[in-house]
């Protein structure tokens, strides 16, 4: 298994040593450490991590920022926050900024395995796509997050069958009905925050007798499918 680069970013060494011990517990993880913004940067700057967690509050930045400047050193890097503020009002905002997830702490060790699993299962593709983008759905959803999770649900349980309509309306070369069905569904897509299957919604309608944009459209409703 090919070892799996993570980078922490904590100030607070009890914390800093709980937390990166339980990420190396984990399978095929290494882990870099990090005190503040600057040696985040600095880390950053040599290794490409598969995921970043950042403190919210850091001596010299906070976790908002410190993600804004890690991902103009490299983008497409999936990010987890770690905060001591519960808050609905403070996950939003921190979604907002482009986190993938949330850890509130203090946190039990099964927990954060389980977050870190969860982030590196949204990964970014080549174009910086993420399979679920949460602070575009909050937008979409006015920051209900309750509203998204039973959108992304219902989404989910009715994709299949789009996906089988759109395919069969090309197969009997009815592109005008496929056409349609694209269109509800880059709206749809727009709403859940589902930007990589939106962006295979838009290459397949632009050349919807196209083969290669047709799987790779399927491709991406069976990834969507799979993680609502």
């Amino acid at each position: 298994m090919n070892p799996i680069p993570l980078l922490l970013v904590e100030d607070d060494a009890i914390s800093r040593g709980f937390l990166s011990a339980a990420l190396r517990a984990m399978p095929a993880t290494v882990v870099d450490v990090a005190c503040d913004g600057a040696q985040a940067a600095a880390l950053v700057r040599e290794t490409a991590h598969a995921l970043w967690l950042l403190d919210a509050n850091l001596p010299d930045t906070s976790g908002e920022a410190l993600l804004a400047t890690l991902r103009t050193l490299r983008s497409g890097i999936s990010a987890v926050c770690l905060t001591a503020d519960p808050t609905p009002e403070r996950a939003i905002n921190l979604r907002a900024a482009g986190f993938a997830e949330i850890a509130t702490k203090p946190l039990t060790i099964p927990a954060l395995q389980s977050i870190v699993r969860r982030a590196l299962g949204n990964p970014r593709n080549a174009s910086g796509l993420l399979v679920w983008d949460d602070a575009q759905a909050l937008t979409a959803l006015g920051g209900n997050a309750a509203a998204v999770t039973a959108m992304r649900q219902l989404f989910a349980a009715e994709l299949p069958s789009q996906v089988a309509a759109i395919v069969a309306a090309i197969d009997t070369l009815d592109y005008a009905k496929a056409h349609a069905i694209l269109h509800r569904l880059k709206a749809s897509c727009g709403f859940v925050g589902c930007p990589r299957l939106l962006a295979s919604v838009h290459a397949l309608a632009a050349a919807v007798d196209d083969p290669v944009a047709l799987r790779g459209f399927r491709e991406q409703a069976a990834v969507a499918q799979a993680q609502p």
